[in-house]
Parts: C-alpha cells; structure tokens; sequence
C-alpha cells in the first residue's frame, strides 16, 4: 500500500479542497494509506526531522508545506516522492502545486470593470507568492484602461490570534484616506474580512462605499462577513486530483519527471460585498440592476429600454461610457458568466442550463461560449472539475 504524509494546513478550505481531489484519485487507483503531520513538527523538527520520519514510517510521498529556506529536495535524494505547496516562492529542484494568481487578479479586475468602477484597491502581503501576484495581475490589467491601484501591502504576517483589525489602526486610516466609491480587491478572503471589519469600526459603507472582493470562496468566512462577501471561485479540488496523479506517477516511474500543477481561478461568487454598480449616472445604475436581476430571462435591449426614459441611442452612449460595453454585449457576457457557474455548480446539461439563461440559440452556444471563454462549454466543464464519477 502506498503510503502519503499530507503535511498541509487543513484549516484552510483551499487545502481541504485540495485533499478532497486528493482522496478520490487514491479511492480509484488506491487503496492509500496518509498520515496527517502538523505543520509545526516542521518547524520545531526542522526538514530533517521529517525526513527522518517519513523514512522510519516508510512514506513513499509527501505533499508538504515547506517553508522556502528548506530543501525539500533533499525527499527525491532519499527516494520519497515530494510535491511542495508553495508560500513564499517556488522551489527549483522540485514539483510546486501553485496557482494562477495572475489570472485571478485579472478577473478580479475585469469582475469591476463591469460594475463601472474607476477607483481601485488592493489590500494583501508583500513577501507572499499568491498575495503578490495577485496584486500584479489585478494592477496590470487595470493598466490597460488606465487606471491606478492604491495599495496595502504587509510586509510580514501578523502573529495568530492577533486582533488588530477590531481596533483603530492603519488599514482604518489608509481604508478612511480611499476616494470613494472603490472596489477593493484582497489577495484571499481571511483578509477580505479584515476589511469589511475594519469598515464597520471606521463606518465605511460596503458596499456602497467600498466594494469588497476575496479569494478562494471559503464559504464559512465570507458568511461570518458583514455583509457576506463576494468571492473568486477555484478549482482545488481537481488541483487536488492532479497532485495525486503525478505523485502517484513519480512514486512509480521516475522521481525525477515532474512539473508545477497550478489552480485555476474559476468563477466570481456574487455576495452582498459588491451588490452594487458604481456609477453617478443613476439612470444607468438602474438599467444595471435590471440586467443583473432578469437576465436569467429572454433578456433583450428593448426590455432595459423600457426601465429608463432615454432613446436607444441615449442609453448606448452612455452605458458604453460606465461599463466599456454596448448593452447587448454586456447582457450576452453577463449570460456566459452565469452559464459558467452554472456548469461548474450543477449537473445540467449544456441544452438545458442554455435554456434556463435565454441562450435560446442552442446550436450555437459551443461557438458563442468559446468566443468569450476560449473553449467549448464541455472542455471548460472538464477543465475545471473532477468527474464525479470517477
């Protein structure tokens, strides 16, 4: 039997979805058997203790958390199998399970390009990897349409337990010193929280006047939020089944042939945190609001006509201005991004789910998703889930 130390941090609904993806590969090419190492043996034993454990326990493999300054080659040297769940950077001489975290900030930024936002934030830490380029993405993509990110950046992670967010602080001052209204973007949603926590104790209106976005969906967090708090979608868990694939190939090929298995960003979960379209052009807010609320309808321009009273032309010109969008396309996109979440969340057929959003163009749907999305919808169901069945 295949034996697999997981020393990862499951407190955290990244890993726990990871590990989800991780067990079901084991229950259909297993049985394997896993021992759960705290993260602290780690730190006090140090990389050589764990060695020194993983071979007196005959571990074939180890997924660990490994701090950046230790040397978890030294696994592969030793014959056990090592797949490094990176923090700080990616280690060279072996396998990384990271992440997309460029793509993710690019759809953080596109998700308030659409709800007409010209003020941006971005609230995360310095030093590590996902915070980071995160932040990049979200910055360059903003870039293009010329705008600016104010940012926060903690040099180093503040000690557990510790509740300085409750408390007058700096982020208080800095969140306080934003022109309103601004979309804030947080490198995952532990810190998304430390926001919309500090806008209570500063009386910061969200989403109103800050529109707060996260990472990871961790459903417990962004609940406990005041308001819940919208947040980006990823598809650990197939990550997960991709760790447990090349883990199981290294243990029983070669040691040596491996590459860094990266999740993707797969979705925007709307909550109350950003329920809202920031734009002065109340006419506009309201044809927004519409859009959002019927699109799930045969949704056409002339409906969102009769909501306002402005000329087609009137409401071109200028929901192109808040948006970058003409109505139609913006309604078509918004359409593809429900029909998405729809694929990932639910086992509706592609006919069925193109029904329920109006797409009533069937034949064409394959061809219409993949001007938006880049695939057909089957490729992207496949892409980002593991198959339930397996």
């Amino acid at each position: 039997m295949i034996k697999i130390i997981l020393m990862i941090d499951l407190a955290e609904v990244f890993a726990k979805e990871v590990v989800k993806g991780i067990m079901r590969y084991s229950q259909k090419y297993g049985p394997w058997s896993f021992c759960r190492m705290p993260l602290t043996y780690l730190e006090r034993k140090g990389i050589e203790g764990v060695l020194k454990w993983a071979k007196d326990w005959g571990a074939d493999g180890i997924i660990g958390k490994f701090e950046f300054e230790s040397r978890p080659e030294l696994f592969l040297e030793e014959g056990i199998a090592v797949i490094s769940q990176d923090f700080k950077g990616l280690h060279k001489h072996v396998p990384n399970m990271t992440g997309n975290y460029l793509k993710a900030g690019s759809m953080g930024a596109e998700y308030f390009l659409a709800r007409g936002y010209k003020n941006f934030a971005y609230y995360g830490f310095e030093n590590i990897i996902y915070s980071r380029e995160r932040a990049k993405g979200f910055e360059a993509r903003l870039a293009e349409e010329g705008y600016n990110v104010y940012q926060y950046q903690h040099k180093k992670k503040n000690a557990p337990g510790e509740m300085w967010f409750y408390m007058p602080s700096a982020l208080g001052q800095w969140l306080k010193s934003l022109p309103k209204p601004i979309a804030l973007m947080a490198a995952n949603d532990n810190l998304a929280i430390h926001i919309t926590e500090a806008c209570q104790l500063a009386g910061i209106r969200v989403p109103e006047e800050i529109a707060v976005l996260g990472v990871d969906n961790d459903e417990t967090i962004c609940n406990i939020s005041a308001p819940p708090l919208s947040s980006i979608a990823q598809g650990a868990e197939k990550t997960g089944y991709e760790v447990a694939e090349l883990l199981h190939y290294m243990i029983r090929y070669d040691l040596n042939d491996f590459h860094d298995i990266a999740v993707q960003p797969t979705q925007v979960i709307t909550r109350n945190s950003t329920d809202i379209y920031a734009t002065s052009d109340t006419l506009i807010g309201t044809a927004l609001k519409y859009i959002h609320n019927n699109v799930e309808k045969n949704l056409k321009v002339d409906d969102v006509l009769k909501q306002v009273p402005l000329s087609r032309r009137s409401l071109e010109k200028r929901f192109h201005k808040v948006t970058g969008y003409p109505v139609y396309e913006y309604i078509f996109n918004l359409r593809i991004e429900r029909f998405t979440k729809r694929l990932l969340e639910t086992d509706d057929s592609i006919f069925e789910i193109a029904m329920d959003l109006g797409l009533n163009d069937s034949k064409n749907i394959s061809r219409q998703f993949r001007q938006v999305m880049g695939c057909t919808p089957t490729e992207y169901r496949k892409k980002h889930l593991v198959n339930k069945k397996e």
